[in-house]
């Protein structure tokens, strides 16, 4: 994250009201774990592989490549190691992975990771479905996940399920959340995010969470991981941005995330990147990622996962599509009508 800037108004606007945005955000890519893992065919490890060249191109640099979760449990992903074992290894580019537990910490030894992911949770009954065991179980073992990060060069991040919106209980207890980062850093962790995980937080809760951090544990990284359920994910983004934020978290094409609670497919993904980094374009916050090249991802994507795209970019289209289209283009296909006389 860098000091904050006010992003240039857009023509007709006044300098006035400019928004007050820090002038870059770290994109962390989660397709390969997040977006994967709800996708019931098993994705070849070479096309993982390109996916990962292919994000690279774009300008991607923290990629969420793999899940250390067990094969029995998500069949999807038990190629971690080779997947680590093939990407390529370039100057600036860092690999995280998910690590559910200890077993999984240890199981990732020597793969080469720059950060593992280690999991937690502000609710105790999704932490029995989702890991099998309670948030005080899961807390306890983090220190030694921190331990077996650190023998293997790697740093610990620490994932906060939950942390704004459970369901069956509501908003998270803000001093339920602050616990976990505590613990999160008692056990060595360099980097923090909490996890929108059921798309139900709003613009308050994100600025009341990184604010909160901040002021206790100034040095500690802040992320923010988004779904899209209730349609705030970009506000969220935004009052991140407004709020001090080192990285944002998304997936391509906006698939995966949110398992649980049933509505319609298209809200229930991650964040899609194609969205968020055509609305860090518009309001002058810089990723280093090439929204243009990035399709290249997207169309891999939907390639070899058979799914709808969820973003509206790919939907819509870009502004820079509609500036250099003509009238004519626009309406050679429209039979439809556009004035009342």
């Amino acid at each position: 994250m860098t000091p904050a800037a006010s992003a240039t108004p857009a023509e007709g606007g006044s300098p006035a009201a400019a928004l007050t945005l820090q002038d870059s955000v770290t994109l962390v890519e989660v397709g390969l774990r997040d977006g994967l893992q709800s996708v019931e065919q098993t994705i070849p490890t070479e096309v993982k592989v390109d996916l990962v060249h292919r994000l690279i191109e774009a300008g991607v640099r923290e990629i969420e490549v793999a899940s250390f979760a067990h094969p029995k449990v998500l069949p999807q992903l038990a190629d971690a190691e080779a997947v680590l074992a093939a990407v390529p290894r370039v100057d600036g580019v860092r690999y995280r992975a998910l690590v559910p537990n200890l077993k999984g910490a240890l199981r990732a030894a020597g793969c080469g990771l720059d950060h593992l992911v280690a999991l937690t949770c502000c609710d105790d009954d999704v932490s029995r479905l989702n890991q099998g065991r309670g948030v005080e179980e899961v807390l306890a073992e983090l220190p030694a996940i921190g331990a077996a990060a650190r023998r293997e060069g790697a740093s610990l991040v620490v994932g906060i399920a939950m942390a704004f919106f459970a369901p069956c209980v509501g908003p998270t207890d803000p001093a339920v959340r602050m616990e976990v980062v505590g613990r999160a850093v008692d056990a060595g962790a360099t980097g923090v995010y909490f996890g929108d995980t059921v798309g139900m937080s709003n613009p308050v809760q994100v600025v009341d969470a990184l604010a909160a951090a901040r002021q206790r544990f100034p040095g500690l990284e802040l992320g923010l991981h988004l779904h899209a359920r209730n349609g705030f994910a970009l506000a969220n983004a935004l009052a991140a941005l407004q709020t001090g934020v080192d990285w944002l978290e998304s997936a391509f094409c906006g698939i995966g995330g949110d398992l649980w609670f049933p509505g319609e497919p298209d809200v229930l993904g991650n964040l899609p990147t194609e969205d968020l980094l055509a609305f860090t374009d518009a309001i002058g916050v810089r990723t280093g990622v090439d929204p243009e090249r990035y399709t290249r991802v997207s169309e891999l994507a939907r390639e070899a996962t058979g799914r709808d795209p969820l973003d509206h970019r790919t939907r819509g289209g870009s502004a820079r599509g509609m500036v250099d289209t003509t009238w004519k283009e626009i309406m050679s296909g429209f039979g439809g009508v556009t004035t009342t006389r």
